[in-house]
Formats: C-alpha cells, sequence, structure tokens
C-alpha cells in the first residue's frame, strides 16, 4: 500500500535524485504549529509508518488533535528509526533472540525471521571494573581483566553480529553507549530508503534520553520492549502529555552543566512528570552548550520523564560539525529541518507551542550543588553540605538518615595503609570518582576539572593514598584533549588516572577498597562516603562499604577528594594546607569560566572525533582476535554459567492460554516506597553468602571468578538467585536490612530466593506489595524476569516508574495499582494475608478488578495494561510469547 502522506520534493542535496519525506506543513494544518516539537517527531514516525498494518489514518489524526486527546489515554503507535543497546542489556536481548530463534523453529516457522530489521548498535561499555587504579597501567590491566572476565560473553556477542543482520558492535574500550550516540551514532536527521525523517531511537538502558539534548527523540526501555522493536513491533504508547520547562536567564560563573540538571531533577520530582515528556523552551536554552543539555536529558530518568527534548537549533547544527560530522550532511539536515518547521530558534517565543503546563527556572537561581546521600533528587547546596551531611547522621534511617547514636557521631578509627597510619571518621570519603557520560561527555566540566587539578597540585595539595580516585571516560576523545590541552598529568598526579572506557563506578562497577579500609569501616560502623560525577546514588549500588554516596561535577569530586571529607564548609575551611604551612581554599584553584572556554575553544576540535571513531570498531586488537561460530542457530553450552538457554519459551504453543484468576497468592515481599531495579536485581557484586554464589560455587568457580550480577545476565539460574538480592533491601516483614523475607507456611526466615522455591514446590502463586515509585531505576529486564521467574504473578503497588511497569507487562506480571487515596496502611493490609485476584474474562485497559483476602476482606484495584497492546501482550504471557506466535505463524 502506498504511504498517503509521501510527497516528492526538490533534492535537499543537488547531487542526489529526487527524495521523498514526510511533511504535515503541505497539509497546512494549523494544528502543526501548536503541537510541542517532540510530539512532531511522533507525528513524523506515524506518517512514514502510515499503513494499513503498522499505523492508521487515525492515529496520524490523533496525534495532530494531541492539544484535545492529551488527557484522554489514547493509544498511538511509535516506531522508532533506530535501537542502541549496551553489554549488560545486549547480552540478556541476544540470548532471548537466539532461544526465540530455536522456538519458532520448534513451532515449524523460519527462525531466520528472529532478525532485528531497524539498525541496532550495541556498545559494550558495562563489562569494565575499577580492579586497578592509581598507577599509569591502570587502563591496560582493568582491560585484561575484563577480557579474561567476560571472554565467553563476547564471544556470543561477537556471534550474534554474524548471525543476526542489521547488528553492529562497538568493542569494549570505546566509550560509554550515551556518548558514542551522542557524538558518532546519533544522525539527528535519518537519510534511508529514498526517504528524509527524523531521527529517533529507544535504547535497553534508562540514560537513552541523553540524545534528547541533541534533539534526537529517545528513551530507554527494558530489552523485552526493543527486543520488540527490532522485529518490526511498534511501541504501543498513550499519547503523553507534554510539561514545557522555559529556562531563562542566565548561569553564575561557578555554576556548571551538572548544578543545573540536580537543580532540575529536584524541581521536576517535586512537579510529578512521571510518563509525561519534558520540552525545554525559553531564551535560556540559547546559553546551553549541546553538552549542558545532554547533562541535563541525561538525568531524565532521575526526575521520572518518558523524554526530556531539546528541539534542533544553530547550536545543535554546530555540534554536529564540532564533532566531526560530513559537513555536506549536515547542511541537508538543517535544510530539511527548516523545510519541516523543526528547526528552533529559542530566542523566538512566537515558536513557542502549546503545553500540557508550563514550570520555570531561572539559571541565574542556580547554586553550586551535590544531591545524596541516597537519591538523585535529593540535592544540597555545597554551601550546605557539612550541615546536611550531620544531621542525616543522627536522623532515622531513611532517606535522608542513618540514625547514629549522638555519641558516635565523632567516632574515629585509626587504620594503617601501605605502611603509614590514618583516620577514618563518618563523612570520610574512600571513593572519588570522575565518571559516567553525564558529565564526562562534556568538555567543560571535564576541562574544569583538568584546570582545578593543575591549580591544586602547582598550590601544593595532595589526595590521601588510600582514597580510591578514578577518571573513567565515556569515549577516548575526552582523553585526547584533556592530554592535548596538557592537564592530564596533573588529574594523574592526584590518583585520577585513566582507568578505563566505560560506565565503572557510576554503576558499581567501583571495584574493591583496600582491605584495611573496608575493616575500619566495617569496625567502626562508619558511614563513609563515596563522591561520583555520576547520575545515581542509590543504596548499594556505588560500592557495599560507602553508604552515603553524593552526586557532583568533575571538580566537585576533585575537591572533595583533596578535602579527604563531605564534612568541610569550603567558604570557611581549607581544603588543605599545603608544605609551606599555606591554607589553600577552594575560591583558590576554582577555575574561571573564561579560562575553560579559552581552552576549549583551542582544543575541542572536528579533528579529535573524526580520529577517534573512524576506527572505533577495528581499535580493540583482543576484539579482532576473538572467534566465534557462524551457525545461524547458536549451540548452547550445558556447562556454561554465562549462556543458558532461558526457560521462557518452554511449552509454548501456537494456541493462546486464556488468563485466570489468581487463587491464594503469597505475599512474597512488602516494600514501602521508591523500591529501585537495583534492589530488585542488583548489578554488582555478587555476595559470597547469596543463592546465587551458592549456585556458581556448585558449579566449580571460586569466588574470585563469580564476577558481577550484571555479567551473568545470560544465565537465569544465577539471575533469579540475584532477584531481590541487594544487601540494602528493606522487606517490612524483617526487621534490619538484607536479602531476606518471611516463608508463611513454615514461618523461617529465608533467602528471598529459597522462600520463593519453597512456595513454588508448593504450587503457591506470588505478589508482590509496594508503595511509590516502584520500579525506578535502570531499565533492566531482569527487574521483572527474576519475579516471574520466582513465581511472582503481580505486583500490587501505588505507582510505577514507567520502564518497570512496561517491562512487568512485557514478562506477563500484572501490575496492580491502589485506587486513588488508597494504599496498604488505608486497606489495613500486612502482607501476612492471602490474595485472590480476580480475571475478568472481558478485559479492557486500566480496569478496576476485585482482590479478595482470605480475612474476607475485599478491595479493588487497577490493573495498569493501558492500551489495547499491551492486553494482547497479556493474553499471550508476554511480549515475546506474541512476537514468537507471530513469527511462527
Amino acid at each position: 500500500m502506498s504511504n498517503p502522506f509521501a510527497r516528492i520534493v526538490e533534492p535537499l542535496d543537488p547531487k542526489q535524485p529526487l527524495k521523498k519525506f514526510f511533511n504535515l506543513t503541505k497539509l497546512e494544518d494549523v494544528r502543526y504549529a501548536r503541537l510541542p516539537f517532540s510530539i512532531r517527531v511522533l507525528l513524523e514516525a506515524a506518517i512514514r509508518n502510515c499503513d494499513e498494518f503498522l499505523v492508521k489514518k487515525q492515529d496520524v489524526e490523533n496525534i495532530l488533535d494531541w492539544k484535545v486527546v492529551q488527557h484522554k489515554n489514547v493509544e498511538v503507535p511509535f516506531k522508532p528509526a533506530r535501537v542502541i543497546l549496551q553489554d549488560f542489556t545486549g547480552v540478556p536481548a541476544v540470548v532471548d533472540f537466539a532461544a526465540m530463534r530455536d522456538a519458532v523453529k520448534k513451532l515449524g516457522g523460519d527462525p531466520e525471521k528472529i532478525n532485528p530489521i531497524c539498525p541496532a548498535d550495541l556498545v559494550i561499555d558495562h563489562s569494565i571494573q575499577v580492579d586497578f587504579n592509581r598507577r599509569s597501567d591502570s587502563l591496560q590491566k582493568n582491560q585484561d581483566l575484563e577480557f579474561e572476565r567476560n571472554k565467553e560473553r563476547f564471544e556470543f556477542l561477537k556471534w550474534g553480529s554474524q548471525a543476526f543482520k542489521n547488528m553492529r558492535i562497538v568493542p569494549p574500550g570505546s566509550g560509554i553507549i550515551h556518548q558514542v550516540n551522542l557524538e558518532y551514532l546519533a544522525r539527528v536527521v535519518m537519510d534511508q530508503d529514498g526517504y528524509y525523517y527524523p531521527d529517533s531511537v529507544v535504547g535497553t538502558d534508562s540514560h537513552t534520553t541523553m540524545i534528547d539534548g541533541l534533539g534526537v527523540l529517545g528513551w530507554g526501555v527494558g530489552g523485552i520492549e526493543a527486543e520488540a522493536v527490532m522485529l518490526g513491533q511498534p511501541i504501543s504508547m498513550v499519547l503523553p502529555e507534554v510539561v514545557g520547562y522555559k529556562l531563562l536567564g542566565n548561569p553564575q560563573p561557578l555554576v556548571t552543566s551538572t548544578d543545573i540538571v540536580l537543580t532540575i531533577t529536584k524541581h521536576l520530582r517535586q512537579v510529578g512528570v512521571v510518563g509525561k515528556f519534558v520540552e525545554f523552551f525559553g531564551p535560556g536554552v540559547a546559553q546551553l552548550s549541546i553538552a549542558d543539555r545532554a547533562t541535563i536529558a541525561n538525568m531524565c530518568p532521575e526526575y521520572g520523564a518518558t523524554a526530556a527534548y531539546f528541539p534542533v537549533d544553530d547550536i545543535s547544527i554546530g555540534y554536529l560539525v564540532q564533532t566531526g560530522r560530513d559537513k555536506e550532511k549536515v547542511m541537508c539536515t538543517k535544510r530539511y529541518l527548516e523545510a519541516v518547521g523543526m528547526l528552533r530558534d529559542f530566542k523566538n517565543s512566537s515558536q513557542d507551542p502549546d503545553f500540557t503546563q508550563v514550570v520555570e527556572l531561572d539559571l541565574h537561581t542556580v547554586v553550586p550543588c551535590c544531591s545524596g546521600p541516597k537519591r538523585p533528587q535529593d540535592k544540597v547546596a555545597v554551601s550546605d553540605m557539612k550541615k546536611d551531611f550531620e544531621t542525616c547522621l543522627g536522623a532515622k534511617q531513611g532517606f535522608k538518615g542513618f540514625q547514629i547514636a549522638p555519641d558516635r557521631h565523632n567516632s574515629v578509627m585509626k587504620f594503617n595503609f601501605e605502611g603509614c597510619d590514618f583516620e577514618l571518621t563518618h563523612g570520610s570519603v574512600v571513593i572519588a570518582a570522575i565518571t559516567s557520560c553525564t558529565n564526562t561527555s562534556n568538555p567543560s566540566v571535564m576541562l574544569g576539572a583538568g584546570l582545578l587539578a593543575k591549580k591544586a597540585v602547582e598550590a601544593g595539595l595532595t589526595v590521601k593514598p588510600y582514597i580510591k580516585t578514578s577518571l573513567s571516560p565515556g569515549s577516548g576523545v575526552v582523553t585526547y584533549y584533556l592530554r592535548e590541552s596538557g592537564v592530564m598529568s596533573y588529574l594523574s598526579k592526584l590518583g585520577f588516572d585513566v582507568v578505563g572506557y566505560g560506565c565503572m563506578t557510576c554503576i558499581g562497577n567501583s571495584g574493591p577498597l583496600p582491605d584495611s579500609v573496608v575493616e575500619a569501616i566495617t569496625q567502626g560502623d562508619l558511614v563513609a562516603v563515596g563522591v561520583l560525577s555520576g547520575n545515581r546514588n542509590f543504596e548499594g549500588r556505588v560500592h557495599p562499604n560507602t553508604r552515603a554516596n553524593y552526586l557532583a561535577s568533575p571538580p566537585l569530586v576533585i575537591a572533595y577528594a583533596i578535602a579527604g571529607t563531605i564534612r568541610i564548609d569550603f567558604e570557611k575551611e581549607p581544603l588543605g594546607i599545603n608544605a609551606s604551612g599555606k591554607k589553600i581554599f577552594l575560591k583558590d584553584i576554582w577555575p574561571t569560566r573564561d579560562e575553560i572556554q579559552a581552552v576549549e575553544r583551542q582544543f575541542v576540535i572536528p579533528g579529535m572525533f573524526k580520529e577517534v571513531y573512524q576506527k572505533i570498531e577495528t581499535v580493540n586488537e583482543a576484539w579482532n582476535a576473538l572467534e566465534a561460530p557462524s551457525d545461524k542457530l547458536y549451540t548452547w553450552n550445558p556447562k556454561s554459567t554465562y549462556i543458558k538457554s532461558p526457560p521462557f519459551f518452554d511449552g509454548l504453543t501456537l494456541a493462546l492460554q486464556t488468563p485466570k484468576t489468581i487463587e491464594g497468592a503469597y505475599v512474597l515481599l512488602s516494600f514501602g516506597d521508591s523500591v529501585t531495579t537495583d534492589h530488585i536485581s542488583p548489578a554488582g557484586n555478587i555476595a559470597r553468602n547469596s543463592p546465587a554464589a551458592r549456585y556458581l560455587t556448585s558449579r566449580g568457580l571460586t569466588p574470585r571468578e563469580f564476577n558481577s550480577y550484571g555479567s551473568r545476565r545470560g544465565n537465569d539460574a544465577v539471575m533469579a538467585r540475584g532477584t531481590f538480592a541487594n544487601i540494602r533491601l528493606v522487606n517490612k516483614f524483617i526487621d534490619k536490612q538484607g536479602p531476606q523475607t518471611i516463608h508463611f507456611p513454615s514461618g523461617e526466615t529465608l533467602d528471598v530466593f529459597d522462600a520463593a522455591e519453597r512456595y513454588k514446590q508448593a504450587g503457591h502463586p506470588l505478589i508482590v506489595l509496594a508503595g511509590k515509585e516502584y520500579g525506578a531505576g535502570s531499565s533492566r529486564d531482569w527487574a521483572a524476569k527474576g519475579p516471574f521467574l520466582l513465581g511472582v504473578k503481580a505486583v500490587l503497588a501505588e505507582s510505577y516508574e514507567r520502564i518497570h511497569r512496561s517491562n512487568l507487562v512485557g514478562m506477563g506480571v500484572i501490575p496492580l495499582q491502589y485506587l486513588p487515596g488508597e494504599d496498604a496502611a488505608t486497606l489495613g493490609l500486612t502482607g501476612r494475608e492471602r490474595y485472590t485476584i480476580i480475571i475478568p474474562e472481558k478485559l479492557k485497559p486500566q480496569m478496576n478488578i476485585q482482590i479478595k483476602l482470605d480475612t474476607g476482606k475485599t478491595f479493588h484495584a487497577i490493573m495498569r495494561f493501558d492500551t489495547d497492546v499491551e492486553l494482547t501482550y497479556f493474553h499471550n504471557g508476554g511480549i515475546l510469547n506474541y512476537m514468537i506466535r507471530k513469527m511462527a505463524s
């Protein structure tokens, strides 16, 4: 069927033949000019796929009528142009594809139909850890160890890149997925199959939104949903509300993009933007570089929105040139955007579209700040950090409290490190990491950190040797300009050597602390501190021994490392005293904005980007040397503890099974608010006393060979045992933190996995009770797959983070939500009851269903299948089952 909206236009590039593009302005529809720019991208995607199978003309009309229908739960399809993956989520995706090929073959279909039909780029960035630091060979030693640990995973990914078309692997050591996307992969405008159209992307990582800063609409999805997109299935979404975020004024001279994004994160958490788009506008946007905008867009998951969109403007076009993109293609990009009314001038208020709601921020009011000690939205002005931490010490256990007895607030633990005596107290910094694409993608804050390091060294300041310092840039370009500008050597003198090109400390791959430091922290029950330039600081994420973790700009990471403690008032107390006895204050070494910009103009140039990225797929010799099988069907190794055929499709038939009422379910766990996907499915170290450790030991592995949960996501036996295994888990059934629960039939306290196995053997279904923001954080699909394998049939929560709810739907786990004004407390639920969840024969989106307790009490909850398509997935037992049946038939 021909597309009714395709238009022949004059070629944007005179060297090319006539091309078609999709252009609503040709319809001269007044509604288009009032649409938010982010909704225009959805519209162009819908038009591009407008045929009788994927997208209907009515879908296009609904998007045009966004202003009218935005509050009416209108379902629209979205088919993004690209998919990106990182290896922690990419390995299980390729495992699923391999298993789906097996399943399709068993059902009599063509297994090679399981293949990405849109471009899919997988960047290996999650495997490297900070095992070595503060030495010139740290990078090489960490990379060698990464390959030693992950050779089997990497061979499997290399098989996937050969077995599946349209799948490109960016090898380890290349950088962080979102920074590589920003600097290299993103097109802004696609030029494909004879059409121009806006670039758009979904990724198996929640921080995919970083690319919104360049004007490419993108957001994170679970691996399950991404797999369906790669196979050609549009995302079914409710047409979102769009919050307009108006930026005014200019930032103060000492303020960084990190300070701005932490301020916005706190503000938008208070506004409430879960499930909504945020679109930035106003004259203040023109004061921000693309790197600044990308930093703000990167932390979109932390303030809860689906997307954080900055429309393309001339600064965006300039960034494409700066990063070495082809100049002729960049000019075509600009001409296309002008032709379809999608090039923004933020100083021209007549271009301001209609929004659901408008909130404002005067950039001049932003002050230097950090966030913590346990959540990204808990912003603290740097001037208040000392007082705030000391208040947290004694406060009740919670997001802002550690419940340390007053007489222990000044406890001191002495220890010896490398032959010298040191002291630790509450608030001592033991990890200081310049890490994460959130900040390392921004030359201004990275060069700012380098210039601060230079001034600190010249002033005679040092960092205590036991503090674990590290620098893990998001791409090789960063090292290039730090070296060329002459600041790299000063960073190294303070211990900030390059330790790897990957996510590292930001995702919990912080590696071990010195034994004497761990012993001092443990014996003194100290609240030790990690300071990092990352985007998340949830409990147990950064390191098991840092109970307080603060997000900060790279210059502040260095400042707190020099100070050695978070309990410092930089305005009144010196960072340190040099050999001459002179007190050195932070203001003495903080670089000015003019200094930073002068260095950036001189050293951040297009040639650097071209040189780094032209060899990105071939530069890793260890990757090039890997051999992988060439078979289209994967040969599973039963001895492997990394790659295992998952049980999700066992017994799958073409016939649908009617969903049944859940009878007499026990509650496996009962939670409060803000349970994150890190709590549900941790990515970090595997504790030696955990069910996963016992399993790996039984397979002949030593603790040194355990690696991390994230690296084991290709093996369901490990991941099921790692579900709810976070050491900081707070279960209301247990009076202390830890991954345990009560098995109610016996009354025993057991590890969560062991309790679930007992219930499963007895044939008892399970549910989970939770508060607000259930599933916040990373997009990891194992936070849904794991509970599914434990026998969890439903979750009952006050609210959900968007991606996790989608993941539950994708696995056939029912997301239930309390009615407005109700929760476990108002309903008198203890979690010790047994729950019967009535599933009607005829289901509709967001319908109320009845829940009966064995106490005789009955109440109702909302079944959070938000669209008809999601109900179709539920009837199929999940989205992957649906895709297998579709391909097999």
